[in-house]
């Protein structure tokens, strides 16, 4: 395991040759050193691998199993010079029974056995009449490869210092499944070793299921099913391969393959510890006895690992278009939804939103205008407002005024230029001054007629600011970072470009589809500062504070992967190769830490707002940090990257 938690493992599918283990561990000795030589941790081959699962009663023979055993002792010494873990399928006798097991070899010697606890019947199978469960089996020893190892269902193996624990096959369809109490004990890696016929569309139901139980138990999922060579007296067996971790598929075999496949992946461990200290769950006692754990342990490699893993550079927005649009639209029914509900309690006789012209505005107002359609009520009590001041240009306030009059809301228009100039009057502001007081007092100004406004009305107050803004603290407290509800504040700024196109792909009007689609292209923007002299917009937000993507990826990996300062500029440097370089990362990774915790403040006098995905900074619940806490710790580690 490399010191940024991750864990590399592979699925191993031989071609099995059926009835002969000589042959057999020539094969799986190979790809083993196959899974060695791309740096695997471990490495995991299906059901019974060491004879074939459909070898049948030829299992219950002498001959046979003498075979096994002298199979397991040859990988057992060719494992001497593998530096990996092994986790291979093979029949074994333990008094009068016969089990179905999982066989962990490394460094020279089997380090021990656990035995399949939910024996199959049906669907061309016959274990019932071969093995006995090992269910019951615990701190046993049994007799593999000439020598006396650990036999126990539940025991577990600590490879280079995480734990791994195993089932077989049918042991994931029990009501309780054994990686479930492998998992409430501390197993972070569970492997599967299995043997199932192929079915049409059994396929996708399993690999469902392996995507479930890896989010329910918070733990990488390594799955090895047997595939070319088993008999197809009965039925095909597809050679599934699956590496899955949380929920997420990270790697993917391909299936009917006659030859040997190897696939690899990095499970990061970091990650799964950091989840399972923040759930309930894993906090209790596990519900069965703490089985013994077999450490194994290899040196440390000088050799840098290739990450066998795909970082997406863009976590909060799915690659699929599918996807993609069923995530925006679901968040923003989300949004819709919070506003009917604050609205209809409230009894507000209107919605007031100031507009820019810039993406989260027209984001919240087309939440708006969604919400007053669902309750049947006129657009007219939407009251938007324009303010013009020093910075705006004609590109937002055009775009503005075209999607409030094309949406059909009521429009105001109130220029806060001589406002503003009477108040730098009256605090003594130099009209030269571009310090904080001049942005922040046209901010707070926009935002004390948005809500004297909406106390005229009787009206309520939407908030257009969106998460990575808050996470950045880049708002004005108590101006346009103060609203009565905040429908963004839970939406990234990544994800806001896309739920407006997912708006302006479903808008009807063709105008204001293209509106739209400006609003989307113009750059990022508080326009607080006067416009430069061709009347675009000067004060871009992304040369100030960096790159949102950037952020966003930080936001992610630090609030829901729990990720340090060093691990995340790897995980960048990996998603963002050929966009930006080490030191541009690093500088505004800087600046994502330093701003994140300085303004926590902000945070903790949030409006309230709906919960659109997992990652939310509401103070009530979802996020909880002191407004004073130092970042020394984090600012000194960037520091020394």
């Amino acid at each position: 395991m490399d010191k940024f938690g991750f864990f590399k493992v592979a699925v191993a599918t031989p071609v099995v040759a059926v009835g002969d283990p000589r042959e057999n561990v020539r094969r799986i000795t190979a790809l083993a050193r196959e899974a060695a030589q791309r740096g695997a941790e471990l490495v995991v081959f299906p059901e019974l691998s060491m004879v074939g699962y459909t070898a049948g009663d030829l299992m219950l023979q002498r001959t046979l199993l003498d075979a096994v055993d002298e199979a397991l002792r040859q990988l057992a010494d060719a494992s001497l010079e593998i530096p990996l873990t092994i986790v291979v399928g093979a029949p074994l006798r333990h008094g009068a029974s016969l089990y179905d097991t999982a066989v962990v070899i490394a460094q020279g010697q089997v380090q021990g056995v656990v035995p399949k606890s939910h024996v199959f019947e049906g669907e061309g199978a016959t274990e019932k009449r071969l093995f006995t469960s090992g269910f019951s089996i615990d701190n046993d020893v049994i007799s593999a490869g000439g020598d006396m190892v650990p036999f126990g269902a539940f025991q577990t193996f600590a490879v280079n210092g995480v734990e791994v624990g195993i089932e077989l096959s049918h042991d994931l369809w029990a009501l309780v499944p054994n990686s479930s109490l492998l998992a409430q004990n501390g197993a972070k890696i569970i492997c599967n070793l299995a043997a199932v016929m192929e079915g049409a569309a059994q396929y996708n139901f399993l690999q469902q299921q392996i995507l479930s139980q890896s989010a329910r138990t918070i733990s990488g999922y390594v799955y090895a099913s047997a595939g070319s060579g088993e008999s197809t007296t009965n039925g095909v067996f597809g050679g599934s391969a699956l590496i899955a971790e949380n929920g997420k598929l990270l790697m993917e075999g391909e299936r009917f393959l006659m030859q040997p496949q190897l696939i690899v992946a990095d499970i990061d461990t970091d990650r799964l510890d950091y989840e399972r200290r923040r759930n309930p769950m894993f906090r209790e006692p596990g519900t069965i006895d703490k089985s013994s754990i077999v450490t194994i342990d290899f040196p440390e490699s000088d050799e840098e690992r290739e990450l066998d893993r795909e970082i997406d550079p863009m976590p909060f927005i799915p690659h699929e278009e599918r996807a993609r649009w069923e995530r925006c639209q679901e968040v923003f029914q989300i949004q819709v939804q919070g506003l009917v509900h604050r609205l209809t309690h409230t009894r507000a006789r209107t919605a007031v939103i100031g507009i820019s012209g810039g993406l989260d505005s027209t984001l919240a107002l087309l939440v708006m205008v969604r919400a007053f359609d669902v309750m049947q009520r006129d657009r007219k009590e939407i009251i938007g407002v324009t303010m013009p001041g020093f910075g705006t240009t004609g590109r937002t306030y055009n775009n503005a005024l075209k999607m409030m009059n094309g949406l059909g809301i009521t429009v105001h228009e109130i220029p806060i230029r001589k406002a503003c100039e009477q108040h730098f009057e009256d605090i003594g502001l130099d009209a030269s001054d571009r310090s904080a007081a001049y942005e922040n007092s046209q901010a707070r100004e926009r935002t004390q007629i948005l809500m004297d406004l909406a106390n005229k009305q009787n009206g309520l107050v939407v908030g257009t600011g969106d998460l990575s803004e808050l996470a950045l603290g880049w708002a004005t407290y108590n101006g346009d970072h103060m609203s009565m509800y905040g429908v963004n504040a839970t939406v990234p700024k990544t994800l806001v470009r896309h739920v407006v196109a997912w708006c302006a792909e479903n808008e009807q009007d063709e105008e204001i589809r293209r509106t739209l689609f400006d609003v989307i292209e113009t750059p990022v923007s508080p326009e607080l500062l006067p416009a430069d002299e061709q009347g675009e917009i000067a004060q871009k937000t992304e040369d100030l504070v960096g790159p949102y993507e950037l952020h966003d990826f930080f936001l992610h990996h630090f609030i829901s992967g729990g990720a340090c300062p060093a691990k995340i500029l790897y995980m960048a440097e990996e998603a963002f190769c050929g966009t930006y370089d080490r030191e541009t990362i690093l500088k505004w990774l800087r600046t994502f830490f330093r701003r994140f915790f300085s303004q926590q403040f902000k945070r903790s006098a949030l409006p309230d707002g709906p919960r659109t995905g997992r990652i939310s900074l509401s103070p009530r619940g979802d996020w909880e940090m002191p407004s004073d806490m130092l970042s020394a710790a984090w600012l000194e580690e960037i520091d020394k990257l």
